[in-house]
């Protein structure tokens, strides 16, 4: 059935930032696409003062109410973490930080939708983004009822340009200027930067435009050692000091990001099939991937840690492209986090310039021998025993050489 104004949705609820799109975007729902009500929700998951004045911005613009959540615990420990202890990294730099954000965002705005009544919801993604799919196929996942309302695939606007112009003709303040052409996205996990300026992969990204880090060359001459504790594969505990996921991650991005540590800039290959360019600043995310991973190393089996290996490319790619809610990525954490049994110990990492490097682990299920592993003189190891092993391992490299020489004769 094709839609017309009389049987689109009436009540609304909008994932909203107070940014340029979604901003815009609420403006248009009421006045051009005829919602008749429109509830603004915007989830805290880290924006800090990004929250500032929101609500009487939301109402001015037309909603009929604004809920704001908090749902910074929820996102770190539930979201964060799990991918933590899978390792994920898209495409060998990505830590996921937007990705992880668009299913918890989702989630909070299903169950808001079915408490107010609601019989849609809408979001400010581009249909050129991954973000769409994320929104959308964790409401699928979550209520089959519910439609979704994507202006950006339904709206006449071409561009943000555009957009702004309409803004300005309504009355819409937004925060996207000629000083900052680019779009920003930030929760706990990262702060991320597309489009405008940056649309050149070749230009390098402003020193300004950084909100988390400084530039290695203006972090401090002296490195700074952090200890940080895993129980079970998570975070727990940071110099010593007992800390929620949220807590420990906002201590340790301002620490992380003091001393230069955090910055990506990448080329990406989008879901829809492009690439893009983004820049991130992933602070904290950074230093527990590598301390989480080193202790991994102390701790786990060789042929464990291969089978996981091989698999968090996988894994990374279901988060990327919106599979958070899907069987084969709540399967695959399953068998994740079964491997993180042991994972438990310390790590001491060192931060310097933009660098991260784990200086010293220990954990009371390692698996590093000193007896075994010595170059001293040992009574456990007899090096002769690795002749034969190393002649059974390469029988199979041998017997090919074997066959050709009897065929040549």
């Amino acid at each position: 059935m094709t839609e017309t104004p009389s049987t689109r949705p009436q009540k609304i609820v909008l994932a909203y930032s107070g940014g340029l799109d979604t901003s815009i975007i609420l403006k248009w729902l009421k006045t051009d696409y005829g919602a008749k009500e429109v509830i603004a929700f915007c989830a805290d998951v880290g924006q800090k003062e990004e929250l500032d004045g929101l609500e009487e911005k939301a109402l001015a613009t037309g909603a009929s109410k604004c809920v704001i959540e908090d749902l910074r615990d929820e996102f770190a420990a539930s979201y964060v973490y799990p991918a933590i202890r899978a390792n994920a990294v898209y495409e060998g730099r990505y830590l996921l930080g937007t990705s992880l954000a668009r299913p918890a965002i989702a989630q909070r705005m299903v169950e808001i939708a079915r408490a107010e009544g609601a019989d849609a919801v809408a979001h400010g993604a581009t249909g050129k983004g991954n973000d769409q799919v994320r929104f959308e196929l964790t409401t699928m996942a979550l209520d089959a009822n519910l439609q979704t309302v994507a202006p950006w695939r339904e709206w006449n606007f071409k561009s943000r340009t555009e957009l702004m112009e309409y803004a300005r003709a309504n009355g819409v303040p937004v925060p996207v200027t000629a000083a900052k052409p680019y779009s920003t996205d930030r929760n706990l996990l990262h702060i991320s930067f597309e489009g405008g300026i940056l649309e050149d992969p070749w230009n390098e990204p402003a020193e300004d435009m950084f909100l988390l880090t400084v530039s290695p060359e203006k972090a401090p001459d002296v490195p700074r050692v952090v200890e940080i504790e895993f129980r079970r594969g998570d975070a727990v505990a940071l110099d010593g000091e007992a800390l929620s996921p949220r807590e420990l991650m906002e201590k340790l991005n301002a620490i992380a990001g003091e001393n230069g540590v955090g910055r990506v800039d990448i080329v990406e290959s989008r879901y829809v099939g492009m690439k893009s360019r983004g820049v991130y600043e992933t602070p904290a995310g950074t230093v527990l991937h590598l301390a989480h991973r080193d202790l991994e190393c102390l701790t786990l089996d060789r042929e464990l840690i291969n089978l996981k290996d091989s698999l968090v490319p996988r894994y990374a790619t279901m988060v990327y492209n919106g599979y958070w809610r899907a069987p084969e990525r709540e399967a695959l954490q399953s068998f994740i986090d079964g491997t993180q049994e042991r994972v438990t110990g310390k790590v001491k990492v060192k931060l310097y310039k933009g660098n991260v490097m784990a200086v010293g682990r220990k954990s009371p299920y390692s698996l590093y021998d000193a007896d075994f592993a010595t170059f001293e003189r040992d009574e456990v190891y007899n090096q002769a025993d690795a002749g034969g092993f190393i002649r059974v391992s390469g029988l199979r490299l041998r017997i090919p050489l074997k066959i050709r020489g009897e065929k040549e004769k």
